[in-house]
């Protein structure tokens, strides 16, 4: 039972758009597609799945992380391909310049693809 890899899927509400914002903004582009153009993308080892849906950026949850060791070089380098940082003020938990570090030392960055899921960026203390 489970024993294929966990999957996070990504609803888009223009397949098109979600397309050339994941290869400008990420430097992604689809391994896979099936015939309705949903597409299926690798990073890091790890797939992920986009398909269409009309109830894109709905969820103000995080839908998918990716781990990094650096994680104001990775914002840096993305706001140098256009990808724009969510600001946050949580009382303690306070973004500065797109970055939020934690209590325990770690860190981390949250920005919205072209459909408006809301992605992010960790790095462990």
């Amino acid at each position: 039972m489970l024993v294929n890899p966990l999957t996070p899927s990504l609803p888009a509400s223009d397949l098109v758009r979600a397309r050339t914002w994941y290869a400008e903004k990420l430097d992604l582009k689809p391994v896979e597609e099936d015939s309705a153009g949903n597409m299926w993308f690798e990073t890091g080892g790890a797939r992920f799945f986009v398909y269409e849906s009309q109830f894109a950026g709905t969820n103000q949850a995080t839908a998918a992380a990716w781990t990094t060791d650096d994680v104001s070089a990775a914002v840096g380098a993305l706001k140098d391909r256009g990808v724009v940082f969510e600001e946050y003020d949580m009382g303690e938990f306070v973004t500065q310049d797109g970055v939020m570090t934690l209590p325990d030392g770690s860190k981390g960055a949250w920005f919205r693809d072209s459909e408006g899921n809301i992605l992010a960026l960790f790095q462990q203390a």
